[in-house]
């Protein structure tokens, strides 16, 4: 069947790249399609903030050359991406949503926008974010509220809505957004899409604007840069492509992309409610879908819990409270708005005074934890869990009195991943009540390909819920 320009928005990253290989369209015509698709969608949902048309056009132009010229082409060449507005595109702001930061340019790529493009995708457009990356619900003070396209009342997820309310929609195939606290996967729960939280040290992360580019010790240790996408696929190729060590992230490993073949069946640990403080019904059902799913396809399902989820969500509130962090963000306060000021005053209220003591404690804590999921993973090297154990609060509550301390608690199995530094991927598993439900699939470190391989299994079986129309 011939690929029409009205279908294009709706193919993923791999069907695009292919499409593209085989003269069916051309980069051109991809690249006016989600153009299209951005002005006609994004004015109800406001996730893409910065539209590079012209400069995706030409783009475009040069890439259909090489085509009709016969070059060997890239893996991505002609596909379209978003960036989160807090990762480094050269020639735009990296604003972080903050109005103060509306002028300043960085004066490279980031590593990964880097590695995408040498893959021959073309940034298309910069989204929102939660401003200064630090809440759950995407809403930034240079740009505004990003809505969610299943359900206007409900957060998309932060920091990396925008990226996520993108791919859902069809605005792009493929988002690059970042994840310290869950920014990647609860956006994905919220959006209905899939996405990659990798490694630590997986994918090189860094930023050549002055400032950004000295990272706190807790955030090096527990923030990464990942793809979002619709299918499973493209994050398998999109972390192909960013994958390896940069000398401008000294955390960034040569680690091989596929491990050593494990004993089958693979067995998986099902964690319904982590740590036992509650799970809402909906997020409940779709950990069960998964599971059972996943026996379906042939693995071992059983109902046990990794270690001290609680001790590992908990470490790394210990790991972001420490005194050097509390005086970057005192430094950056008179530059936020009021709800990031609420926002930060009611997660240290919730972290609790600092105490160089128990500061300490959270990273040795995050040191023995690391051994004690690691001796788990031996037997069950996977893990399915959910990502918030609530459903996606509505907009405005978030920093209703507790809410933050709230929000904490829900997104503890996200957060101890962060901890450890883990991979992790969200797919999705079905819709009850309207609202998507997406699980996280959570590996050893550095077996992404683990993940990768059950996440395409449930996407074989369960389907996909993307791109849709903004309800």
């Amino acid at each position: 069947m011939t690929v029409t320009a009205t279908e294009l928005w709706q193919l993923s990253a791999v069907e695009l790249a292919a499409t593209i290989r085989s003269r069916e369209a051309s980069c051109r015509q991809v690249v006016d399609a989600h153009l299209r698709r951005i002005e006609e969608v994004n004015p109800a949902v406001n996730a893409v903030v910065v539209v590079l048309g012209e400069e995706a056009r030409q783009a475009a132009d040069a890439a259909d050359r090489a085509v009709t010229a016969g070059e060997e082409l890239p893996r991505l060449h002609g596909v379209p991406f978003t960036i989160k507005d807090a990762i480094d595109l050269a020639g735009t702001p990296t604003t972080q949503g903050l109005r103060a930061l509306g002028q300043v340019y960085p004066a490279r790529d980031a590593p990964a926008v880097e590695r995408l493009k040498a893959a021959g995708a073309i940034p298309i457009g910069r989204t929102n974010l939660a401003a200064a990356t630090v809440r759950w619900h995407c809403e930034s003070e240079l740009w505004g509220a990003t809505v969610n396209p299943w359900d206007r009342s409900r957060t998309p997820g932060a920091s990396s809505g925008g990226d996520a309310v993108a791919v859902a929609t069809g605005m792009t195939p493929l988002g690059l957004g970042s994840d310290g606290l869950g920014s990647l996967r609860w956006p994905a729960q919220c959006c209905g899409i899939s996405t990659l939280k990798p490694t630590l040290g997986r994918i090189p992360d860094a930023s050549s604007v002055p400032g950004l580019a000295a990272v706190p010790i807790g955030v090096q240790l527990t923030a990464v840069v990942g793809p979002m996408a619709r299918r499973v696929a493209d994050l398998r190729v999109a972390l192909e492509v960013m994958a390896g060590p940069n000398w401008r992230d000294p955390w960034s490993v040569p680690a091989p992309l596929r491990g050593p073949e494990l004993g089958r069946p693979v067995r998986v640990a099902l964690v319904v409610d982590p740590a036992g403080q509650g799970t809402a019904p909906q997020v409940q059902d779709g950990v069960r879908t998964a599971g059972a799913a996943l026996a379906e396809a042939g693995y071992v399902v059983e109902e046990v819990e990794p270690p001290s989820v609680e001790a590992a969500a908990r470490a790394e509130l210990a790991m972001y409270n420490t005194a050097e962090m509390r005086a970057g963000w005192d430094m950056m306060r008179p530059l936020c708005g009021p709800e990031t000021v609420r926002f930060l005053t009611d997660f240290y209220e919730a972290a609790g005074d600092p105490d160089p003591v128990a500061t300490m404690q959270g990273f040795t804590t995050r040191h023995s934890l690391l051994r004690a999921w690691g001796e788990f993973q031996q037997t069950h090297p996977l893990i399915v869990a959910p990502i918030g154990t609530d459903v996606p609060f509505r907009v405005g509550t978030d920093l209703d009195d507790g809410a933050v301390a709230a929000t904490i608690r829900s997104m503890r199995m996200a957060m101890a991943v962060n901890t450890l530094g883990l991979p992790a991927v969200a797919v999705p598993v079905g819709i009850r009540d309207g609202l998507p439900q997406v699980v996280q699939v959570i590996g050893p470190r550095y077996r992404e390909d683990l993940c990768l391989d059950a996440a395409a299994a449930l996407e074989d079986l369960l389907g996909v819920l993307t791109p849709i129309d903004p309800q």
